[in-house]
């Protein structure tokens, strides 16, 4: 059975990519390649170099045939949507749109939409937040997402295509790429191990839910072989805060390198945490990964991928 991954060269997506070969389906990856990288590619999927604005795919979807599609492409950088949110929506909403049209010509089974939950929900009030509440994306990436699982809605409605959404919480684990500002994991183990500054934003206590990309990628396939259809939040229902994160790598890391601040993003907001029930009850998937753990294994893979 044919898989289709966008970005399929990425952190998340080459391991989900991974876990599809290890399964035994046939897997064709597209990514641009802008923040994937090549050597994260799985040599037994098909790999095409492509952008999921570019007409060209209808000819990808002709020839693979794909049953299922995993759209896990996306502009990622909620602080750049703020500095150039057209860019992001040409990306985010045009590029969906793209896969999601092919997915309606090429009659697609199932396409699996990785969200996200911390920018769906802002601010939220309610902690551990559920699927229900109200959305309040602040950053226009936020936006994008929630614009992409109300045209997955309507595409089923309209057309019949059966669709799951991840609204992820903040996955770190190996591979994912610390220049950028998506992983602060990422970020803060690769600046402790080369003994440079890593910078806090703000004063460091504000949560987020992180989830191990082990953890995400069993989630993910589980729910993709499950037939539930809708919306489900991927996290691990536990707050941890910048300090903490900062402090564990410090110890890991065997880093001297004292905090330093500075402002918070515009986009930033105090709290997040998933509500994991739905997971639990409707997959029977639950993290196996603490922090400690999952921090554990990330740095042991920096250490050996220097």
């Amino acid at each position: 059975m044919k898989c289709l991954v966008t970005g399929g060269a990425g952190f998340i997506s080459s391991h989900l990519v991974d876990r599809l070969i290890k399964e035994g389906y046939e897997v064709a990856v597209i990514d641009n390649l802008s923040s994937g990288r090549k050597e994260n590619l799985n040599p037994k999927a098909k790999f095409y170099k492509f952008n999921i604005c570019d007409s060209g795919i209808s000819q990808i979807f002709k020839k693979e045939k794909p049953v299922y599609v995993f759209h896990f492409a996306a502009h990622i950088e909620a602080r750049e949507s703020v500095n150039d949110p057209i860019f992001d929506a040409k990306v985010n909403i045009l590029g969906s749109l793209n896969i999601l049209d092919n997915c309606r010509k090429f009659k697609v089974k199932k396409i699996i939409f990785a969200s996200s939950g911390g920018e769906i929900y802002g601010d939220a009030k309610k902690i551990p937040t559920p699927e229900n509440y109200p959305p309040a994306p602040i950053s226009p990436y936020g936006i994008s997402k929630l614009a992409v699982e109300k045209y997955l809605d309507a595409y089923r409605r309209l057309f019949g295509i059966s669709y799951l959404v991840l609204r992820f919480g903040n996955i770190y684990g190996p591979r994912q790429n610390p220049n950028g500002e998506a992983g602060v994991m990422a970020i803060f183990i690769s600046k402790m191990l080369k003994k440079e500054q890593p910078l806090i934003h703000g004063d460091g206590k504000q949560t987020k839910d992180y989830i191990f990309i082990e953890d995400a990628i069993n989630a993910s396939f589980g729910a993709f072989k499950n037939n539930y259809e809708g919306i489900i939040n991927i996290g691990t229902g536990k707050e941890t805060n910048v300090l903490d994160i900062f402090t564990e790598i410090k110890k890991l890391t065997n880093s001297s390198v004292e905090r330093k601040h500075i402002a918070s993003p515009a986009c930033g907001f105090k709290r997040g945490c998933l509500s994991v029930r739905k997971a639990k009850n409707e997959l029977g998937w639950r993290p196996k990964f603490n922090i400690k753990n999952g921090l554990k294994k990330t740095v042991e893979w920096y250490l050996n991928n220097k």
